[in-house]
């Protein structure tokens, strides 16, 4: 007896985020808020150990009329003002390229819905080795197999390991679709260099003479970016594409705006050409009216409401966070340093990864727990959520985790 397809996989889901977490909620009613460390949630939280809320954002979602709240959509790809806004915003100035917005639930929605309809089944999606979980559950509820590159190489990112894992791709498939999460790499805190994108860009267009590439850079943490408007600027390398390149841009509301639950988010569709755009509009936007229909109105007016009116006052209230995300970073790494607890180049963002093989992972992870620390198991290493951790729990920590470290080796 079945009732599914005989494609889909039937192998239950495993989140071990959400597992973790669960973990820590019963050590944390067992022994107290205090004697645990939870290095697990990865939404970011106040010093007093509540999650962070940004009163711009909130407010101005509280004093929407009723029915802007309760109303439908404009259209299943967003209301025409918060696609305007999403653009203004998120490109800031720095792109020529032709350009259409398809308002999605989250920046997962936009992944998912740019994997969906770019690859078709049995071909090959490329991530790096050490990447956000969801992206291999896509390409396995799509039907597609994955290659990985090797993220780095000392402290910068493997070039090498990307061009040969996108050439070897190439050669069993007729087109080249690839997820680039940066800036603020989820789980290590990456950001690309310029002059990293520029070659990665001068790499997918001499591929481009052979296949068409679609390069899908999902932003979800670029708000909380150390380095403010500054960290958008590599987005003027993505004018350099050819004609047979395509960039989709994966933007998320509920990272940007601390409203993770809103579910918003959208899919920037770049071109070179007016047809290419064209081409993805038309078929992404059949795709949302026949998956989600459409998007969330009140969190779209909200976003509209405060990019139009509010936008120096939110930017202000987003920056005292950014500057506490940044004092976290620094606390830990200085700590791990003197600790000699290795982790993987970390320049901003809401996430340290400590580097290890997964064997080690494995017994790591477990004696962490033992001694009521909390964290998330990630390909060759483990994941540190510093967003969501006050300065005063994570003084000390690296050390700590050092001093474990050394007794499962």
């Amino acid at each position: 007896m079945s009732f599914v397809k005989d494609s889909a996989n039937r192998t239950p889901i495993v989140d071990t985020v959400f597992a973790v977490v669960e973990l820590a909620k019963q050590a944390k009613e067992k022994y107290g808020d205090d004697k645990v460390i939870d290095g697990v949630i990865g939404s970011l939280y106040t010093e007093e150990g509540k999650l962070a809320t940004l009163d711009t954002v909130f407010s101005t979602l509280k004093n929407l009329d009723d029915a802007k709240l309760a109303k439908y959509a404009v259209s299943f790809t967003g209301n025409p003002d918060y696609q305007n806004d999403v653009i203004d915003w998120v490109l800031d100035g720095n792109s020529n390229l032709y350009k259409e917005v398809i308002a999605t639930p989250g920046g997962t929605g936009a992944v998912g819905m740019s994997i969906e309809n770019c690859l078709e089944p049995g071909q090959t999606l490329i991530i790096p080795e050490i990447a956000w979980g969801s992206y291999a559950l896509m390409a396995q509820m799509n039907g597609l197999n994955l290659a990985k590159y090797s993220l780095f190489e000392g402290d910068h990112f493997n070039m090498a390991s990307f061009k040969a894992t996108c050439k070897q791709v190439m050669e069993g498939q007729n087109r080249l679709v690839l997820i680039i999460n940066d800036p603020c790499h989820n789980p290590t805190g990456y950001s690309l260099t310029i002059e990293e994108w520029k070659e990665i860009i001068a790499f997918l267009n001499e591929c481009s003479k052979t296949y068409d590439v679609v390069l899908i850079n999902d932003i979800a943490y670029i708000d909380f970016s150390a380095r403010g408007a500054q960290a958008k600027k590599y987005f003027t390398c993505f004018d350099e594409i050819s004609d047979n390149v395509a960039v989709i841009v994966a933007f998320s509301i509920s990272k940007s705006m601390t409203s993770y639950g809103l579910r918003c988010g959208a899919a920037i569709l770049l071109a070179k050409t007016l047809e290419g755009v064209e081409e993805l509009k038309v078929v992404f936007e059949k795709s949302a009216r026949a998956t989600w229909s459409n998007i969330n109105n009140g969190a779209m007016e909200m976003f509209a409401t405060i990019m139009e009116n509010k936008k120096d006052d939110y930017i202000a209230e987003k920056q005292e966070y950014v500057d506490l995300l940044k004092q976290r970073a620094d606390l830990f790494l200085e700590e791990a340093k003197e600790a000699g607890l290795e982790v993987y180049p970390y320049k901003e963002g809401f996430f340290v990864t400590l580097a290890m093989d997964n064997d080690t992972r494995d017994k790591y992870h477990e004696a962490l727990m033992n001694e009521l620390i909390f964290t998330v198991k990630v390909n060759n290493g483990i994941r540190v959520a510093i967003c969501s951790m006050p300065l005063a729990k994570v003084k000390g920590l690296a050390g700590r985790m050092k001093a474990i470290l050394d007794t499962v080796k």
